[in-house]
């Protein structure tokens, strides 16, 4: 079936609205899962076009992708691996260590395209279209008045129309991020390797510097939205301080919905993904993880007799423990003094720093032991410095 030909009577399968990570991802689900199925992608935007973002993509999330059959080697190319990271603190504690597995920077330019060029090989259809509204019809929901299908999928990012008309509740206040970014030249970072320090005032926030592999670096610097939301000269001004050698970047600024503000995931025949659903790392701001698994799990769901019901089952499976705990540790990290404890206590003990990595970065849990480190660390932090 052909987006451009196909006319307002066609019902759709599946139609996702957006086609970065979690569109492209649901419409491979949907497809591997039933090749027959007919799946529109719809996006404002031609691509390739540039998608404000930190480009992180854990290798979790590329296992992902190739399960649903991603060729990996073509999605990475121009880029290099990340094998270690480097953090600090608020008041300056560091802690470093190597990835378990390389992660990659893959600018969203090239990200976004090149999913979206395997979801179309699988047989997905992709019309170019600003949706504003979504309707829902019986047995089928209208789509910016022109497409009809079966159930929708809402990929369209923090700023989500499908959220706002879907039912679904809007992010609380104190559950959303702002940051902006840029790129520069990677010479003042090492190679492979990824920076994130941390700020003390406008606490919590972060400054990155992700090199890309290509000769630029990713950089950027993103705060917690409290009260008044900051100007992008703020912004620009903290990343400079925080990181010297990204002073002067030209920096695009975006919001960050975190998942402590997640609302419920669906809503007659209407499902929520990626950051159109809050999902993004409280602690790193991470969300490609996040958006390729809902999104395959919304696309395998959207076919199935009752598509709300097995997507909220199956998140719960997936995502529920890990965010939870997410939600808990969020919490303990609003104190800075907690945050240097921590970094501290990653330093020195390798394992700890890995269950931190994956927690912050996919979906990794903290075990018994990881929280026995944690608190050991805080007994023996000096008087004052942070409460356990």
């Amino acid at each position: 079936m052909d987006a451009h030909t196909a006319g307002p009577e066609t019902l759709w399968d599946v139609a996702i609205v957006g086609a970065g990570p979690a569109g492209a991802a649901a419409a491979l689900a949907a497809l591997k899962a039933r090749p027959d199925a007919s799946v529109l992608l719809l996006d404002a935007a031609e691509f390739p076009r540039d998608k404000v973002c930190g480009d992180g993509v854990a290798p979790q999330a590329l296992d992902v992708l190739g399960a649903l059959g991603v060729d990996l080697d073509e999605l990475v190319a121009g880029t290099a691996p990340i094998t270690s990271l480097d953090l600090v603190s608020p008041s300056g504690v560091r802690a470093s260590g190597a990835f378990a597995r390389p992660a990659r920077v893959i600018p969203r330019k090239l990200l976004d395209e090149r999913l979206v060029r395997a979801a179309l090989a699988a047989g997905a259809q992709l019309a170019r279209c600003r949706v504003r509204s979504i309707v829902r019809r019986g047995d089928h929901v209208l789509v910016a008045d022109s497409y009809r299908a079966r159930v929708v999928i809402g990929a369209d990012g923090a700023e989500s129309v499908v959220r706002r008309t879907s039912g679904a509740a809007p992010a609380p206040a104190g559950t959303v991020a702002v940051a902006v970014r840029g790129y520069v030249a990677a010479d003042p970072w090492p190679a492979g390797r990824q920076l994130l320090r941390m700020a003390t005032a406008d606490w919590p926030a972060y400054a990155w510097a992700f090199p890309v592999g290509d000769g630029t670096a990713n950089v950027g610097y993103g705060q917690l939205l409290t009260g008044t939301p900051p100007s992008r000269a703020h912004l620009t001004q903290r990343l400079g301080e925080l990181l010297p050698d990204a002073a002067g970047a030209q920096v695009r600024g975006h919001r960050l919905p975190l998942s402590t503000g997640r609302p419920d995931y669906g809503h007659d025949r209407v499902l929520l993904v990626g950051d159109a659903a809050s999902l993004i790392n409280p602690l790193t701001g991470e969300g490609i993880y996040y958006a390729v698994v809902s999104g395959s799990l919304a696309g395998v769901a959207a076919l199935a007799a009752d598509p709300v019901a097995q997507y909220r089952r199956s998140m719960r499976t997936a995502l529920d423990k890990h965010l939870r705990q997410s939600d808990l540790v969020n919490k303990a990290t609003r104190r800075s003094g907690f945050v240097d404890v921590a970094t501290a206590a990653a330093g020195s003990d390798r394992r700890l720093f890995a269950s931190l990595v994956e927690f912050g970065l996919a979906d990794g849990r903290l075990g018994a032991r990881d929280l026995v480190a944690l608190l050991r660390a805080c007994a023996a932090s000096p008087a004052g410095v942070v409460r356990c």
